[in-house]
């Protein structure tokens, strides 16, 4: 890749939205992947009216080089293309979130859309642990619940589940609000959660590494394609948590669980929640390891990973964090794959509740009898624990057409996503432009931009910076933001790849003094004589716990202050020479 780059700031951002008139549905050259919802609407009705030849259907998913737009899955459903026309709003959330129906866990659906609403989120995913008795006895309370919460707080609840993924991790399972929907997620879990099948039999333990376990995984991921096809529910995603936690979900899997079902599966949790875990002893806190990571390897771990992939960086998984490691090999096939950050809130540090009833009735035993705790009560007295509240630290920002709950999975399928720690930034908006092919705006974070053969590529990176508290009382401040990129190689001859060469960070721009007064940075750089494609992601820092060579450190385990290391990550975004 040729480049060169320009840095400079920026007063004329827009903000407001522009329809996406354009005449690419008209252009057999163009498939319906590529179009946007209204495009192919279009496309679709002239069609069928004789008004366009059968070359332009033909397209279907295909894509010219090795940037190919991902397939339809079983459901026919394709991650949206981003239209280059268009501004998106940017909503806050958390996927990975427990209650009283998690046997660790204590809150009520209600508490945590309250605080979650406080902290300032717009969507939110009650997650609560798969298993026998989750889905004989807490589906149908934890729905009750959720309508409730939902008349009584200004924030999009979803229900889910945290998925015992056949030989592998957990994961967040969840389903868009529609009349089958909570039957769905429950003839899910009975027939695909891990611990389920072990206590049937089907399979010796829920980590089970065999291809056959394997197998029930990809089973579970195209039935709920299935569903979302068949209206049973209007949509539903997955998304694997703490991904290196335990090293149980290999490279392969991943690409298993994407390709099985690409509508479906659609990303990973790159920073894990309890990142308040490592908050030291003298500190008032547990004094464990960031995330609850800081693992070896068991006999159901991918032997391919490093012993150093057990650790977070920065708060951020291994495999995000580091370049040209699982996460760019991923993106170096051209396909969609988001990113993002939670809670995963069981406990929360310094908190004063504790489970309610008696002491038998705190216990897991009574748990396993009824699916759920008793309310929790306030004992007025704090306590160390390893979690915040949804929204407290850790942001997923997703760029949506409007905030509405079909709107934020569609934006978290084309990969629209920032993961943010600390409020490090108020927002981020990446554009990428080539000249006679993008609009006024460009393509964003998840987008797949279009040049010709020795052209050039413009990126913008427009960053709002923290200009007040966040909930720890510190104004962040940001310190860099790096640009990485590399090549598209297509899809890998070992699909247990980890590695993606010739990925690098290509520039580091510093925020400057003023960019600070401004409360607005906006860095600018470009790819010039372009002649293979490329994707490209961002990250940045408030700089204070870095190597030599500007990445995240490895988290010291028992203290490490959440706070003194902040970073977000994007999702990738794809180039394509055509």
């Amino acid at each position: 890749m040729g480049q060169d780059h320009q840095h400079g700031h920026d007063h004329d951002h827009h903000h407001g939205r522009q329809d996406a008139a354009t005449a690419d549905w008209a252009d057999p050259s163009v498939p319906d992947s590529e179009l946007s919802p209204g495009g192919l609407d279009r496309r679709r009705f002239l069609q069928r009216a004789g008004l366009l030849g059968a070359a332009v259907l033909a397209g279907g998913t295909a894509s010219a080089g090795p940037a190919a737009a991902q397939t339809a899955d079983a459901a026919g459903r394709v991650p949206e293309v981003d239209d280059p026309r268009r501004q998106y709003g940017w909503f806050a959330g958390d996927h990975h979130i427990h209650t009283r129906f998690s046997p660790d866990a204590i809150y009520l659906v209600q508490q945590q859309a309250e605080k979650a609403v406080e902290f300032g989120l717009d969507w939110m995913v009650i997650t609560d642990h798969g298993g026998p008795t989750h889905q004989k006895l807490s589906i149908d309370p934890t729905a009750a619940e959720i309508e409730a919460a939902r008349a009584t707080n200004d924030i999009l609840i979803y229900q889910g589940v945290e998925w015992n993924i056949p030989a592998g991790e957990h994961a967040t399972v969840f389903v868009a609000p529609g009349a089958g929907s909570v039957e769905v997620l429950k003839s899910f879990e009975g027939a695909y959660d891990g611990a389920i099948l072990a206590a049937d039999g089907a399979i010796a333990r829920p980590t089970e590494n065999s291809p056959a376990a394997e197998e029930y995984a990809y089973r579970g991921l195209r039935y709920l394609a299935e569903q979302v096809a068949a209206g049973n529910a209007p949509d539903a995603v997955m998304l694997p948590n703490h991904v290196s936690r335990r090293g149980l979900d290999s490279p392969h899997e991943l690409r298993g669980y994407r390709d099985s079902a690409p509508g479906i599966a659609i990303g990973m949790e790159g920073a894990p929640g309890h990142q308040a875990a490592s908050i030291p002893e003298a500190a008032g806190g547990l004094g464990d390891d960031r995330g609850f990571y800081g693992n070896t390897p068991n006999p159901d771990s991918f032997p391919g990973y490093p012993v150093e992939s057990y650790f977070t960086y920065g708060g951020f998984d291994y495999n995000v964090a580091k370049v040209g490691g699982l996460y760019d090999a991923l993106l170096a096939e051209g396909k969609r794959w988001c990113i993002t950050a939670t809670s995963d809130a069981h406990f929360v540090h310094e908190e004063t509740f504790a489970r309610g009833g008696t002491p038998e009735q705190q216990t897991s035993a009574y748990w396993q009898t009824t699916g759920a705790y008793l309310p929790p009560v306030d004992t007025g007295v704090p306590s160390p624990a390893g979690d915040f509240w949804p929204g407290y630290y850790s942001t997923t920002l997703v760029g949506a057409a409007s905030r509405d709950y079909l709107a934020i999975m569609e934006g978290l399928r084309a990969s629209r996503t920032y993961a943010v720690h600390g409020g490090l930034v108020r927002g981020v908006d990446l554009r990428i432009a080539t000249l006679g092919r993008s609009g006024s705006y460009g393509s964003t974070v998840g987008g797949r931009a279009q040049v010709g053969r020795g052209g050039n590529v413009f990126v913008s990176i427009a960053v709002d910076l923290a200009n007040s508290p966040n909930f720890n009382g510190d104004v962040p401040r940001l310190a860099k933001v790096d640009l990485i990129a590399g090549p598209i190689t297509g899809a890998p001859v070992d699909l247990d790849r980890q590695e993606a060469p010739g990925t690098s960070v290509i520039e580091s721009f510093e925020v400057s003094r003023l960019d600070r007064r401004r409360g607005r940075a906006v860095f600018r750089y470009v790819f010039r004589n372009v002649r293979e494609s490329f994707f490209l992601r961002l990250r940045g820092t408030d700089g204070n716990q870095v190597d030599q060579f500007g990445n995240p450190t490895i988290d010291v385990s028992g203290d490490d202050d959440p706070w003194a290391d902040l970073w977000f990550y994007s999702s990738g975004a794809f180039v394509e020479v055509v």
